[in-house]
């Protein structure tokens, strides 16, 4: 096995671990914005001491960060912020794992962003089984009454949309800050760029919510025994993302995430005791087939 499909795997089960967590935030009184931003609290010292320890290891100082690096790290990190409401938003309109299908919609817009802005177009094959990952996806989100029980756009969809959208920019971002770092290793790049986005992304957010929502910041403080594993969980997958980014197209890397769902079905069933329903099922097996695909063409 590939050393980028291997770390993509680790990362799409700690994601699902993290948005479980992230999920019962909701009942501790958080807002959208409060359970977002516990995301990025606790991630953002680990990450700078995750590339502290990797520059240390190397013997060597912080590598020069072109325009372009924090052109692409910042887009990304403002593109994850939003697509991250979205997806906190999205749990109290679907079940858990209908609602993380939602947002796979991003594996199409990543390969032609990919082609568009970083130059990575994906083989035709490859093209084919993102495809077929995008109609398992189909599948696992389809309402359960039907479309015209709330229409083809309702708010669950225009979420789901929406987060998908923005979570295939910011993997683009992510892809183009880990290219731009002079190094040939992958996990320092990674790290490096990992550090720089988490810092970004929490005073981002810690200056919307002292605006937009006063006390919100305290509130996610002293919910810290709950928001701080949020965070660790969080910081665990997103360096395994950035380093398959550094190391594969971000195409093939979202592609494969894919398999998120299946880990997600498995959580809604076992822990939040949702009921699959069969075309869930068998969303599943079809998104299986664009797994191996994919695995095996790229």
């Amino acid at each position: 096995m590939e050393l980028w499909v291997a770390i993509t795997i680790l990362a799409a089960a700690i994601q699902t671990v993290r948005f479980m967590l992230q999920k019962r935030l909701k009942g501790l009184g958080l807002s959208t914005g409060g359970a977002t931003f516990s995301r990025f609290l606790f991630a953002a010292p680990l990450a700078a001491a995750g590339a502290f320890l990797s520059l240390m290891h190397h013997g060597i100082g912080l590598p020069d960060l072109s325009v372009a690096f924090w052109a692409f790290a910042l887009s990304g990190g403002v593109a994850q912020i939003i697509a991250t409401f979205c997806t906190v938003a999205l749990f109290s309109e679907r079940s858990f794992a209908v609602g993380i299908a939602f947002t796979k919609t991003e594996t199409i817009l990543v390969a032609a962003f990919s082609a568009l802005l970083l130059g990575e177009a994906v083989s035709a094959p490859g093209l084919v089984a993102i495809l077929v990952g995008t109609l398992g996806v189909l599948m696992l989100s389809w309402p359960v009454q039907g479309w015209r029980s709330g229409g083809l756009f309702n708010r669950a969809m225009l979420l789901g949309l929406l987060a998908g959208g923005f979570f295939g920019l910011s993997a683009i971002g992510y892809r183009g800050a880990t290219l731009e770092i002079a190094h040939d290793d992958a996990l320092l790049r990674a790290l490096i760029a990992l550090a720089c986005v988490t810092a970004s992304q929490t005073l981002m957010m810690a200056l919307w919510l002292r605006w937009r929502e006063p006390g919100e910041l305290g509130r996610v403080l002293r919910a810290w025994r709950a928001t701080a594993p949020v965070g660790v969980t969080g910081v665990l997958g997103s360096a395994g993302w950035f380093l398959a980014f550094a190391l594969q197209n971000a195409a093939y890397v979202r592609s494969l995430g894919q398999i998120e769902l299946i880990f997600s079905i498995l959580a809604s069933v076992l822990v939040f005791r949702e009921r699959a329903r069969a075309i869930e099922i068998a969303g599943m097996a079809v998104l299986a087939v664009s797994i191996i695909m994919i695995v095996t063409l790229a």
